[in-house]
């Protein structure tokens, strides 16, 4: 007998699918823009030019972040989450790449998950 436990196969794939995929893009989107706003900061403030694309992505990168929290709490909840993984994923899209890192980790775990298999953390 085996003392390996093994986390259940959820129910509703579809919907945690399709939870999954707008994460995803969110994730995407919210790295994205917070390179073109760190771009814009280094341009405005290390090259000394005025004119800044941060003026416009910063408002947008910020539209997108909420954006991310509200699909990662929505993924979270979906696939059984700890607060603590939620609240990491979100702070993800607050450093440059880290979004694009989370969304990887979250997504093989999701699948693996989804499979029916131990989830690797």
């Amino acid at each position: 007998m085996s003392t390996e436990r093994t986390a259940p196969a959820l129910q509703g794939t579809g919907r945690v699918r399709s939870a999954l995929t707008r994460y995803r893009v969110m994730a995407w989107i919210t790295g994205i823009g917070l390179l073109f706003v760190v771009a814009g900061m280094v341009q405005e403030y290390a090259l000394d030019r005025g004119d800044s694309i941060t003026r416009v992505m910063g408002p947008v990168h910020g539209l997108f972040y909420v954006l991310l929290l509200i699909t990662t709490f929505d993924l979270g909840t979906r696939v059984r989450w700890p607060w603590s993984r939620m609240l990491l994923t979100a702070l993800a899209g607050t450093v440059p790449f880290l979004s694009f890192y989370a969304e990887r980790k979250n997504h093989r775990a999701v699948e693996e998950q989804l499979a029916g298999r131990p989830a690797a953390s």
